[in-house]
This record gives structure tokens, C-alpha cells and sequence, in this order.
């Protein structure tokens, strides 16, 4: 069973690159506050570290079905 990340924006999008931006949005993550939950990965790792300083990121506890 793969591992549940749950990531949530702590910081402003405001004045940072478009990279970042997509990044963001491509993890559901839009507004300060917002939270999402993605399956550990290759992909999901390149994501974090492209935002990892506008986010808080840990492991799930439980997954819901």
C-alpha cells in the first residue's frame, strides 16, 4: 500500500515564478490554508522540492476510503 502525503500551503503565491505557481495548482493547492493528499512518489518528490518552502508536508495518518 503506497504512502498518503498530506501537503498544505502556508505561504503566498503572490510574486512567486510561474513555475511555482503551476506547481501549486497542479497539487489542488490555490489559496493560503488549502490541504491536499497525493500518493508518495517520484513525481509527487520533484513537486515538493520545486514548493517545498511555501508548504508543510507529513505523512497521513489514516487513509479514508
Amino acid at each position: 500500500m503506497a504512502k498518503v502525503i498530506n501537503i498544505k500551503l502556508i505561504k503566498s503565491l503572490i510574486g512567486r515564478s510561474d513555475k511555482q505557481i503551476k506547481t501549486a495548482a497542479s497539487l489542488g493547492l490555490r489559496k493560503i490554508g488549502d490541504v491536499s493528499s497525493h500518493e508518495e512518489g517520484a513525481v509527487l518528490d520533484g513537486k515538493l522540492n520545486v514548493i517545498a518552502h511555501l508548504v508543510e508536508f507529513a505523512e497521513a495518518d489514516e487513509v479514508e476510503k
